[in-house]
């Protein structure tokens, strides 16, 4: 039995938690659900140790960060193959989320020592002569952490990482699909010289989470997941500050100057089916100017072609399948409405299990759900536009608004969609999948609200305090 983390701290509670690997049913292996007695004192302690948290010092900040990220590395293999075993993902990719989190973490690390404030001159005013302010972010409280299946190692690092690089105490939910991983991730920081009550993971059922949200010794959330999930808790909590991460329905363009359509053809193979679509920014729309259909149409199909699918610890595997079979189910009911409204399947649109095959689709309605809203799955849709303002609009229309990608070599036509396409990011040159873990990533519209990306989250984690000094010779 895997034992699960309150205050830092091993234990197991009473109800069984069996995770299965997504591709066959089997055993992954076992934890335990908290109970509400356990959560009670995961978050008492938490927020005890508000003051010493924020006490600790930058070195102290930093270091623990800099081992976690080593101690990540070191055990980089392992993490891997259990995030392949309880999630799906293929080995290849399960590899590069452990790369992630370990950058995710020295990244932190460094921040944790750069988090020192501004300095502001007040003398701009003859009233306030010999006057300067110091200008520092301090932990709003305690974090609420909800972490989704998706990657369930790395986007449990962009809630931990820069809670402990301001010193503010976190509780993390990880999805109870995939619990197992934020656990080792626990087993790690429980060897760490942290104040009691700096951490906890939280097993409990969804059902049981809104309880954690409404608690108001937990002033931060931090959720990343479903939209309605996400809504619900903006309303429940309003005086709270929270940040939401709800996911979207990516589009890239081909413009008409794009010169390269085999390697734009294999990127968004690639990047409509690297985690079986489950990606918030996995390419879902593409819009090809009416010059270049002809030419890109095949290249895309042979590049989605190619990926191989199967069973995700197979190192040949490019695709395996989603998390579950009702999700599979799904995805293949969304591909039928899609053909019941006109659209042409040009390869795919079968499933086997919780497997769904690399499909591309085309002629597909603007108002069918495929293209609507978030398919999180391996489907993309193919759409031809007569020009690139033409395709700037259709990727704008949607309810979400994460990231889009932009395939031009144009400086005036990158600018153009970075002014004009409401998104949180604009990829030029290549998918909207690109994320790097230091920049600033969320999104507006449906997308949700609030930042990623260390340095923005450790905003989101503080607020300002201003401190004047006067008779200051300056």
């Amino acid at each position: 039995m895997i034992p699960f983390y309150v205050a830092g701290r091993p234990t197991v509670g009473p109800e069984n938690l069996t995770v299965r690997h997504p591709f066959d049913t089997s055993v992954v292996g076992a934890t335990s659900l908290a109970t509400e007695e356990q959560v009670e004192e995961a978050v008492a302690a938490a927020f005890a140790a508000t003051g010493p948290a924020a006490a600790l010092s930058a070195a102290d900040r930093a270091g623990a960060l800099d081992e976690i990220s080593t101690r990540i590395r070191l055990r980089g293999e392992e993490f891997a193959q259990l995030i392949t075993a309880e999630n799906g993902k293929p080995l290849k990719w399960a590899r590069a989320e452990v790369a992630r989190a370990v950058s995710t973490f020295r990244w932190a690390a460094e921040e944790a020592r750069r988090f020192s404030g501004d300095l502001q001159r007040l003398d701009t005013d003859p009233s306030a002569a010999g006057r300067i302010a110091l200008i520092r972010r301090v932990p709003r409280g305690p974090v609420l952490g909800i972490a989704p299946f998706n990657f369930p190692l790395n986007l449990v690092a962009h809630k931990v990482a820069p809670a402990l690089a301001v010193g503010a105490p976190i509780i993390v939910k990880p999805a109870p699909a995939t619990p197992l991983t934020a656990l080792l991730l626990g087993e790690i920081m429980a060897g760490l010289d942290l104040p009691y009550g700096m951490f906890s993971v939280l097993p409990i059922p969804n059902d049981r989470a809104a309880a954690l949200v409404a608690d108001p010794r937990l002033p931060v959330v931090s959720f990343t997941g479903s939209g309605p999930v996400g809504a619900g808790i903006r309303a429940a909590v309003p005086q709270k500050h929270v940040t939401l991460e709800l996911g979207g329905n990516a589009a890239a363009l081909i413009a008409r100057d794009w010169d390269d359509l085999d390697f734009a053809a294999r990127r968004i193979a690639t990047f409509a089916n690297y985690q079986a679509g489950q990606s918030c920014i996995a390419v879902q729309r593409v819009f090809v100017h009416r010059d270049h259909a002809a030419a890109f149409t095949p290249r895309l199909i042979a590049a989605v072609e190619a990926l191989r699918t199967g069973d995700p610890r197979d190192e040949a595997t490019d695709v395996g399948p989603v998390v579950n079979a009702d999700a599979a189910r799904r995805i293949e009911d969304w591909i039928a409405e899609a053909v019941t409204k006109g659209g042409r399947i040009l390869t795919g649109g079968t499933r086997s299990g919780t497997t769904v095959a690399p499909t591309v689709l085309t002629d597909v309605p603007a108002d069918a759900k495929v293209c609507a809203d978030e398919v999180f799955g391996p489907v993309l849709v193919l759409t031809v536009v007569d020009d690139d303002e033409a395709g700037l609009a259709a990727i704008d229309d949607s309810a979400f608004g994460l990231q889009a990608g932009v395939f031009t070599r144009r400086l005036d036509l990158a600018f153009r969609a970075h002014r004009r396409l409401t998104v949180g990011g604009v990829i030029i040159g290549d998918v909207p999948s690109f994320r790097a873990d230091q920049m600033p990533y969320g999104g507006v519209k449906g997308s949700g609200s609030g930042r990623e990306g260390v340095a923005s989250a450790m905003d989101d984690y503080t607020e300002p305090r201003v401190m004047v000094l006067t008779g200051i010779d300056l």
